[in-house]
């Protein structure tokens, strides 16, 4: 693996464990680089946590794309779910920041492609009946990344044990027939943008 791949994958995993001010000589050390390395292919914290976001983006909306061959489609949300917390989709909570760039051209051709791919398996499970009618986009992506970190400050870093458990009963919450009605609105990625 080239030293700009193994940066942005140990990258990943450590945002997704301790948050995004994790130290970026602990990023060098785990990817097996010397700082010079690190500050060679990223000159900052900023342009490394982008790469991350749209390494995590564009890899989870290819599993997205992957899912969509399922013959089932509810089968086909929650294999998405599932790849998606294997892709380290906790990694984009750092996309809540008030200082991620979220206006980068790279970043809204990702976004939209993974909104796209993600709208197509829901509204495919929901047309068939098989997934409730008052989830969104919105609601799966905030559920994964809460789902697929630790808890903040309390040094449970060993949750990768429990995350596909928890997803799995997340993904028995989202199928129809719903056992209630959720409180407010279905959540979409706008609204994540929103401040």
């Amino acid at each position: 693996m080239r030293n700009r791949e193994r940066i942005v994958a140990a990258a990943r995993e450590m945002i997704v464990e301790y948050g995004a001010g994790v130290p970026l000589d602990e990023i060098a050390r785990r990817a097996g680089v010397g700082n010079a390395t690190l500050y060679r292919h990223f000159a900052d914290r900023a342009v490394l946590t982008r790469a991350v976001v749209l390494s995590v983006i564009s890899r989870t909306a290819e599993r997205a794309g992957e899912a969509a061959g399922e013959a089932d489609p509810f089968d086909a949300v929650r294999r998405f779910l599932h790849a998606a917390a294997d892709e380290g989709i906790g990694a984009l909570c750092t996309m809540l920041s008030d200082s991620f760039d979220h206006d980068h051209p790279d970043l809204w051709a990702e976004r939209d492609r993974l909104e796209a791919a993600v709208n197509g398996l829901i509204e495919r499970a929901q047309s068939a009946g098989r997934m409730r009618t008052d989830v969104a986009v919105g609601d799966l992506m905030v559920a994964l990344s809460q789902l697929s970190r630790p808890l903040p400050g309390t040094g449970c870093l060993d949750i990768g044990q429990f995350v596909h458990r928890h997803i799995q009963l997340f993904a028995d919450g989202l199928e129809a027939p719903a056992r209630s009605r959720l409180p407010g609105r279905a959540a979409t990625l706008e609204d994540l943008r929103s401040p």
